[in-house]
């Protein structure tokens, strides 16, 4: 077979396995489709912030790359911009070329944190327009659980990418200011939206708060643990259960109607993706999420497990 060939036959396997049936994909899925997939370990820890690279090092999916929450999958922190505000288009995009990311290439993203980190990355590029990618349901854990291989060291240099982002997909979001007016105007209006807080019941209610200078949550939010779309293996919930309990919570709003937020906007993209399981897509992220709106005391703060 000649190179051309080879480079055709490749550039159509790729082009005919991109897309994935759905959002999640199961160990043996990804075995079949490594050496072809472009792997990334998402892992992360926000109390040691560094222990994602440090496991990543010791064992990873063979072929994988790591990025890292607060250099990758963030962009600068200043002021008021909350934790891990969105990197820019262009910054990520170039970034995920250097490691040899094609254009239409497979993606497939995991972690060893229950999920969230993997998420943000498919909420992100989806947010560039690359629809193919998909998150390791059950993660790193269940990758071994399956006999998967681990492989050590640094990642394996790759000849760059022509991946680009193209135009934004259908992955909106909402910015502080007008989910603020919305917010101050339903305290005297019927609800316009559904403000979901993925943190746990503790910290939505405002106890115990260890991020966050100021506890508890965006008044007329209502909480969705995020670990509440897992089985306890760490994989999802069947689609059907995924969209009974989001169907119920949603109470016939449709989900275009609905802010997913959190602490920093990251486990905020896991109930994007349960939601995007459950038949239920169109959710917008808040992206500065309890992290932007605490840090102005202006902006009104409501405690308990009520909204």
């Amino acid at each position: 077979m000649t190179a051309a060939m080879t480079a055709s036959t490749t550039a159509s396997t790729i082009a005919s396995s991109a897309a994935f049936p759905t959002p999640l994909i199961s160990a043996e899925s990804l075995r079949q489709r490594l050496p072809e997939a472009f792997v990334v370990d998402c892992s992360h820890d926000l109390a040691a912030p560094e222990a994602g690279a440090e496991a990543f090092a010791q064992g990873h999916v063979p072929g994988a790359v790591h990025l890292h929450l607060d250099r990758e999958l963030s962009g600068p922190v200043g002021p008021g911009t909350g934790r891990h505000p969105l990197p820019s288009r262009e910054a990520l995009a170039a970034r995920l070329a250097a490691l040899g990311l094609r254009r239409g290439q497979p993606v497939v993203a995991y972690d060893r944190n229950f999920s969230p980190y993997a998420a943000r990355l498919w909420w992100l590029l989806r947010w560039l327009g690359h629809e193919a990618v998909a998150v390791l349901d059950g993660g790193w854990q269940a990758w071994l659980a399956a006999g998967g291989a681990s492989e050590a060291g640094p990642a394996a240099t790759r000849a760059r990418g022509d991946f680009a982002a193209v135009a934004q997909a259908a992955m909106p979001s909402i910015e502080l200011e007008p989910l603020l007016k919305q917010v101050r105007r339903q305290t005297r209006q019927a609800p316009e939206l559904l403000v979901v807080d993925a943190r746990s019941p503790e910290r939505y209610a405002g106890e115990g708060e260890t991020l966050d200078p100021v506890g508890g949550h965006i008044p007329g939010a209502v909480c969705r643990f995020f670990r509440d779309n897992l089985q306890p293996d760490g994989r999802f919930l069947p689609p059907a259960q995924l969209h009974a309990q989001w169907s119920s919570l949603l109470a016939g709003r449709d989900p275009r109607q609905v802010v997913s937020q959190c602490g920093s906007g990251v486990t905020a993209c896991h109930n994007l993706l349960a939601l995007e399981l459950a038949g239920l897509g169109g959710a917008r992220l808040y992206p500065g999420s309890w992290s932007q709106w605490c840090s102005d005391p202006s902006r009104p703060v409501a405690r308990g497990t009520t909204p």
